[in-house]
């Protein structure tokens, strides 16, 4: 990493800890030099570790957030953040308290957005096969459905595995990100990305490997699988509705809007005849039923176009040199 330019940004740390005692002290002497900052968030944490980590280290880099009740991952991060920021800090980088990320890595996360070649880096634990081979099997099944879904949210076709907490950004950008908007708990890292596209923020995937102990994962499956995908639906709508229709009107736009009323029109015509031939015991006619055909195959074939002219979109643009 050039000196010069690593001396002349400010980075920050933000380590948010629930029930992460044991492991807190390991990661926090693990973190290098060149961070000027660590924010040590105690999100009302059972076993205090915000309390251990100041009775127990002496790293005047350090400075401990307390949250009187419980606000989960994302809400420990927003108060991080905005505690970064407030400190003037140019680089901002999540690191988890319990042991699963090494701080070691944390060049790799900062250095493209010196060199401004991403807005925002994030880990991504699927770039090596062999590296999945740590993963608990229900973890990798998970990763994989999601980062499916993820891509069609938030339109960052280029990356995976977005529920990666490893993750880096320019305070530029991320003053630009409405944080009380930000979801509060597990799917914060998700609704980042669709934060950073909705500005067209560049993105950047860093492979590494994660490492798994004994320590339990604090996400359900449950709540995932039942509470993420309605999130997932309504940002991929917000998202396409500001950067096609809103911000801008291009070949995409036309594709969305024209095959999305062309399914709509054939569905619905075809269902409406298909009901009344059923209730009359008439048949339909060749025309009715390539009313409903013709209009649903175009209508499909549109959108797939727009899926792809969506792919070629993803933001290549550096964000943050352009921010006042």
């Amino acid at each position: 990493m050039n000196s010069t330019v690593e001396l002349r940004s400010k980075i920050g740390v933000v380590v948010p800890c629930y029930n992460v005692r044991e492991k807190i002290l390991d990661v926090l002497r693990g973190i290098p030099d060149v961070v000027q900052r660590i924010y040590v968030v105690d999100d009302a944490c059972p076993q205090q570790s915000g309390q251990h980590v100041v009775e127990s280290t002496m790293d005047a880099r350090i400075v401990v957030i307390t949250h009187a009740s419980n606000q989960g991952v994302g809400g420990a991060m927003v108060s991080g953040y905005r505690a970064a920021l407030s400190d003037g800090m140019d680089i901002v980088v999540k690191i988890d308290g319990d042991g699963q990320m090494d701080p070691g890595l944390l060049s790799k996360f900062i250095q493209p957005i010196i060199e401004q070649r991403a807005d925002y880096a994030k880990g991504n634990r699927f770039f090596e096969l062999e590296s999945l081979r740590s993963m608990p099997t229900v973890r990798l099944i998970g990763n994989a459905v999601l980062s499916f879904v993820n891509k069609l949210s938030c339109g960052y076709w280029d990356v995976m595995d977005p529920t990666n907490g490893y993750i880096a950004i320019h305070a530029k950008v991320l003053k630009r990100i409405p944080l009380e908007k930000v979801s509060k708990r597990y799917f914060f890292e998700s609704d980042m990305l669709f934060r950073l596209a909705t500005l067209r923020a560049v993105v950047l995937d860093i492979p590494m490997d994660a490492v798994y102990g004994n320590e339990k994962s604090g996400l359900k499956i449950t709540p995932v699988a039942f509470g993420f995908p309605p999130k997932y639906l309504k940002r991929m709508i917000k998202r396409l509705f500001y950067n096609y229709f809103l911000r801008d009107f291009n070949a995409g736009s036309i594709q969305f809007l024209l095959g999305f009323l062309l399914v709509l029109f054939g569905s619905y015509w075809g269902i409406s005849h298909w009901l009344e031939s059923a209730a009359s015991g008439v048949a339909a006619t060749s025309g009715t039923v390539m009313l409903a055909a013709l209009p649903s195959l175009i209508g499909a074939h549109l959108l797939i176009a727009a899926v792809n002219f969506d792919i070629a979109n993803v933001p290549r643009r550096c964000l943050h040199p352009m921010l006042a």
